[in-house]
């Protein structure tokens, strides 16, 4: 298939001037927030979607993650070179739209197999934002700015996955679990056309040569060769494995192990991503873009130092018994597992030139999430099932305890990641 002469987003440079990089920034976050809203509401609801549908925690898991991330993950790759070809702003708008009817569709399964359905297609959706998102923060801020803008970015994971737990939990609690679905779905049908009206491709500046888009071979074949690409990737895999993992069974653990009611766990876990998330994703952008400007090993070693701290917290944590000293056991580390968002993504970026952003944030994305959260979530439902015999009510807490091992792991390749980026950086292009 042959790349048009002419791609559409090179009209821009007439029909409109770019939207100001701080509404740009703000719009994807929003659309971001609504990603993880419609994403992590599912955990929330997983006990009362349980008892009415009598799905055992190895089934959640699958649900929580397998069912959303099989073609969440494979998707992005095409619809990246669809958004490069084309235009990152209508891949975006499109997505959003394809997520939250799914979303919708969620609150009318009546068994197993009809959620599991639905939430393919929730994946589906959602495969078309993220990667064009930070091919357009990459148009829109410069290097020296860009970690920052990611980490802003990010924050769309805490905040939507705090109003995920905190609306759907209080919605679930008065009124039903279905209602919850069809709320979230239907606020991001209605946010599409304000989005599309708002943002904008970034337009070439004049005079400059439109190139033909990458392809997605030779992008490929660029960041397979280089070794930072690897260790990136599969450090940030074994921290979304336990990222994902603990996100997803906390509130089911918060119920079992602690007594909390619904409400009671949707408080808990929305301050620990209000309070510890948001956090440590402002603190790793603004840490990496100071210290990365010194020397580009930082944008690896800030996350593995934060891995590493965050492992004896999360223990204590997990064992302690009292939901309160629990908590703010578990505030910090939950800072220090979000410090890598900004930091690596913004590594990925300069892995490329510019044009391939989005294709090298999305083979990222393929791993990361095919494996992190494709595997994550059903990992630690399927090790809680296993435990059961021997642990009853506490199998969750163990698998959990197990699985921080993960940590450790994504820490020494995030630490081996920051000597080869020193090689591996593509620096910005001048004019």
């Amino acid at each position: 298939m042959h790349a048009p002469a002419s791609p559409p987003q090179a009209s821009t440079t007439t029909a409109a001037l770019p939207a100001r990089p701080a509404l740009v920034l703000g719009m994807l976050l929003v659309v971001y927030v609504l990603n993880f809203v419609d994403r992590q509401i599912l955990s929330i609801l997983a006990a009362p979607i349980q008892a009415e549908l009598g799905i055992n925690d190895a089934r959640m898991g699958l649900l929580g993650g397998m069912a959303f991330a099989l073609l969440y993950s494979t998707l992005a790759v095409p619809l990246a070179l669809v958004a490069d070809r084309v235009s990152r702003t209508w891949v975006i708008t499109g997505a959003l739209v394809v997520w939250s009817v799914f979303t919708g569709l969620c609150g009318m399964a009546q068994g197993f197999w009809q959620l599991f359905a639905a939430r393919v297609g929730v994946g589906v959706g959602e495969a078309g934002g993220v990667a064009p998102s930070y091919a357009l923060i990459g148009d829109y801020f410069p290097s020296e700015k860009r970690a920052s803008a990611l980490s802003i970015y990010a924050l769309g994971i805490p905040l939507g996955s705090a109003i995920g737990v905190l609306a759907g939990g209080y919605i679930a609690a008065t009124i039903d679990w279905r209602v919850a679905f069809l709320v979230v779905g239907g606020a991001g049908v209605l946010l599409a056309p304000i989005f599309r009206l708002l943002v904008r491709d970034r337009p070439r500046p004049a005079g400059q040569a439109i190139a033909a888009p990458p392809r997605l071979g030779a992008v490929a074949r660029i960041v397979f060769a280089k070794p930072s690409f690897w260790l990136l990737t599969f450090g940030a895999t074994a921290s979304s494995m336990l990222g994902y993992g603990v996100g997803f069974w906390l509130p089911s653990l918060l119920q079992r192990s602690y007594g909390l009611d619904l409400i009671e766990a949707s408080y808990f876990i929305g301050g620990l991503l209000l309070l510890g998330s948001v956090s440590g994703m402002v603190l790793g952008g603004r840490v990496a873009d100071r210290l990365g400007q010194r020397d580009r090993a930082w944008f690896g070693w800030v996350p593995a130092i934060s891995f590493i701290a965050a492992v004896p917290l999360y223990v204590a944590g997990i064992l302690n018994d009292d939901v309160w000293i629990a908590f703010f056991l578990f505030l910090i580390p939950q800072a220090f597992a979000y410090v890598w968002l900004g930091p690596v993504l913004n590594a990925i970026q300069h892995l490329v030139e510019p044009p391939a952003r989005s294709l090298a944030s999305s083979l990222f994305l393929l791993i990361n999430n095919l494996i992190g959260l494709g595997g994550g979530i059903y990992a630690l439902g399927a090790l809680s099932t296993a435990l059961k015999p021997h642990y009853a009510e506490e199998a969750l807490r163990m698998s959990m305890l197990f699985a921080l091992g993960l940590l450790v792991v994504a820490s020494a390749l995030m630490a081996l990641a920051g000597r080869s980026l020193r090689q591996d950086w593509v620096d910005e292009p001048q004019g």
